[in-house]
């Protein structure tokens, strides 16, 4: 398959790029996700002329409500704006992309908890300059930091989404139409619900009240609703209710004793005893044998490349 376009703050690839000259080269990222992702490297403190090495800069209340970023030493170097405009000329490129990594309490790139000093005491509640721009500007777009792929969690659900939006991007090419529209959201329906049942039934709303006339209206609404309910951290218990859902296509099908054995691996991943790919793998091995049109088509089982391994650890 063709690799998914994601940007990436340039240092954690090995570019020697920080103000130290240094880097900070993270090697599942580029020797494990890069066999899909196609990265985009990009230091904005480059990119807005600061040099390398250059003073360390940092985040800074100058009043109440107003962040800048400023030298650390030197208070007065203030390179917001250098950095602000820097980060605005990337809009064309940053529009194809199908997610973002970043690193971590950069005061350029840090996603979240940067730190911002205010009469010298810092707090963790800053967005780095770039980070806030790609946040605003492109709201729907799957973003991460570094540290927090090590969480499994948060690793399967920033992956997955930057999946969606992929398989999205690739609908809208081929000429999005409403029952494209309605196969699409059927295919997530089930992966929506594992995130967040009231928004995945908001979002089968939307797709109900679609028409040629609103098309593009409810096509919009759609995807920044979806990647909204995606960012939500899928729940042992919403998959549990998703799993129950799914056997339910398979009542008739099976005999008491899968039945039983089936009951039991979901109950198992419930109380943590086992992970999600073990009551995944039960289910895919009864529907080779019992095929539905629902779930064959669905992207629950698989939601991304099995080489990855995501479902292991959750």
């Amino acid at each position: 398959m063709t690799k998914i376009p994601v940007g990436i703050s340039s240092c954690l690839l090995g570019h020697e790029v920080r103000y130290d000259g240094a880097h900070k080269y993270h090697s599942y990222i580029e020797r494990t996700l890069g066999q899909y992702f196609e990265f985009r490297a990009f230091c904005p403190e480059v990119e807005a002329g600061l040099g390398i090495p250059r003073p360390c800069v940092q985040l800074r209340e100058t009043a109440p409500g107003v962040i800048r970023c400023v030298g650390v030493k030197d208070h007065g170097f203030d390179v917001t704006e250098r950095l602000e405009q820097a980060s605005a000329k990337q809009a064309d490129w940053l529009a194809e992309l199908c997610g973002y990594i970043l690193k971590k309490d950069s005061p350029s790139c840090g996603m979240e908890r940067v730190k911002v000093y205010k009469n010298d005491i810092p707090a963790r509640c800053g967005t780095g300059i770039f980070a806030g721009f790609i946040q605003r500007r492109f709201p729907y777009l799957p973003i991460e930091e570094e540290g927090r792929l090590g969480d499994p969690a948060l690793r399967e659900n920033f992956i997955q989404r930057v999946f969606v939006l992929r398989r999205w991007r690739e609908l809208t090419e081929a000429g999005l139409g409403v029952h494209a529209l309605m196969s699409f959201h059927s295919r997530h329906k089930l992966i929506a619900m594992s995130h967040d049942q009231n928004q995945a039934r908001a979002l089968g709303r939307l797709v109900a009240d679609a028409n040629a006339a609103n098309l593009t209206e409810i096509a919009d609404a759609y995807l920044a609703a979806l990647m909204a309910c995606l960012k939500v951290v899928a729940t042992r218990g919403n998959h549990v209710n998703v799993l129950q859902h799914i056997q339910g296509y398979l009542k008739q099908k099976l005999d008491s004793d899968a039945k039983q054995e089936l009951v039991e691996t979901i109950e198992a991943y419930r109380t943590g005893l086992l992970p999600l790919i073990v009551p995944l793998t039960l289910l895919k091995h009864h529907f080779r044998r019992e095929p539905d049109p629902f779930i064959d088509q669905s992207f629950y089982l698989s939601p991304h490349p099995a080489e990855l391994a995501l479902l292991n650890a959750i």
